[in-house]
């Protein structure tokens, strides 16, 4: 927890919260946890919700006059202040829940710093804006998004608002997709960040506008202060009128993403 905290920077916050979010996930791996219920088939568990009240707690105590978005608590402060904190604490609950490590910790200040904890693999990654960073043990590392991989994430979770014109499936049967890319199913925002990091050459998945949504703001920060391509799946910027999320390594990887996604028939 930040005792004194008046001189953080609005990284270092999101880094000391990411990273005591992903201290209560990891804590509580492999416990028999309540279920939470949210229809539809999603739930939260009891690590969610301890993870989003510790990342409140550093936030709080850092920046108290700010509001905070929280994915299990929702809305604390206006939601029209000027400066407002996204926050996810534990992106791939269902992994989770069934005992698979891979999961992201998401703490995003909207249109500012941001960071994504992975509590398993030890890394953070987080941007100021203006650059992105890995931090492991302690020591930042410039991140390098590189398409080397060939593997692409593809988010195959609903809801699917823009089908019959884009299918997320349709895309990883593209003749030309198994040519040029591998796909891969994380189902978790990690991937998003792992493509800043060189880990992924893409990620894409359906929605609307994700660029204030407490799951991927944080990823989105991060890969655009790295230099990726972001755009919605009809390759124009993000925002109100949003369609999905594509992320790439480069132009090329992006091109080539979007020549299949407008590929009809």
């Amino acid at each position: 927890m930040i005792n004194s905290s008046a001189g953080l920077s609005d990284a270092e916050v999101a880094i000391a919260a990411a990273s005591a979010g992903a201290d209560v996930v990891r804590d509580l791996y492999g416990r028999r946890l309540a279920r939470i219920d949210k229809g539809g088939g999603d739930f939260a568990t009891a690590a969610d919700v301890e993870a989003e009240k510790t990342i409140l707690g550093v936030i709080g105590a850092a920046r108290p006059e700010d509001a905070v978005l929280g994915e299990e608590g929702g809305q604390r402060g206006t939601a029209e202040a000027a400066r407002r904190w996204l926050v996810d604490p534990l992106c791939g609950t269902l992994n989770y829940a069934v005992g698979t490590m891979v999961v992201a910790v998401n703490v995003a200040l909207r249109e500012g710093a941001a960071a994504v904890a992975d509590p398993f693999g030890g890394e953070i990654f987080h941007t100021d804006g203006a650059s992105a960073w890995v931090r492991r043990e302690g020591a930042d590392t410039q991140l390098v998004p590189s398409s080397a991989s060939r593997l692409v994430d593809v988010n195959l979770d609903p809801p699917f608002p823009n089908a019959p014109g884009f299918r997320a499936v349709d895309l990883v049967a593209h003749p030309g997709f198994v040519e040029r890319f591998r796909p891969r199913v994380v189902s978790s925002t990690l991937a998003v960040a792992w493509v800043a990091a060189g880990k992924r050459a893409a990620y894409v998945t359906d929605g609307g506008d994700l660029s204030g949504s407490v799951h991927f703001a944080a990823g989105i920060a991060v890969c655009r202060a790295a230099g990726c391509v972001v755009t919605g799946i009809d390759g124009a910027p993000i925002g109100e009128a949003g369609r999905g999320l594509v992320v790439a390594a480069d132009a090329e990887t992006h091109g080539l993403l979007m020549s299949m996604i407008h590929r009809r028939g």
